[in-house]
């Protein structure tokens, strides 16, 4: 009896190993060279540029339309506090200007409409 429930033990963990991982919404992987973070299960890749920042969204590894979605970026770079509003451009873009963000600096996005929902997105800077 007990070879025998050794062996459907061994079966069993065998068979969970061959299993491959759920990635249920795509990879997190940088498309344009920027920081990747996930939230809402949505991927969020921040590029900065000299007057601001692009968020390009992502879902299922497919382009998410940006079309209804607005917020706010929320800069920290080290005591100095910018807001600026965010907002849709073409495809899954979406759009801040007018702000600096140096290295080190800390970004919180506040995105509404978000799949119908608010997503809260951070980024570091390096």
């Amino acid at each position: 009896m007990k070879t025998q429930q050794l062996l459907i033990a061994a079966v069993l963990a065998a068979s969970t190993l061959a299993m491959p991982p759920a990635m249920a919404h795509g990879s997190a992987a940088a498309r344009h060279g920027g920081i990747v973070q996930v939230a809402n299960d949505v991927n969020f890749e921040l590029v900065v540029d000299a007057d601001g920042a692009t968020i390009y969204l992502v879902d299922h590894d497919d382009d998410m339309p940006s079309k209804g979605i607005s917020g706010k970026l929320t800069v920290l770079n080290g005591a100095q506090k910018s807001e600026v509003d965010v907002k849709a451009t073409e495809g899954n873009k979406l759009r801040a200007t007018g702000v600096k963000i140096a290295p080190g600096a800390k970004i919180v996005a506040v995105l509404n409409n978000v799949e119908g929902k608010t997503a809260t997105v951070r980024f570091t800077i390096k």
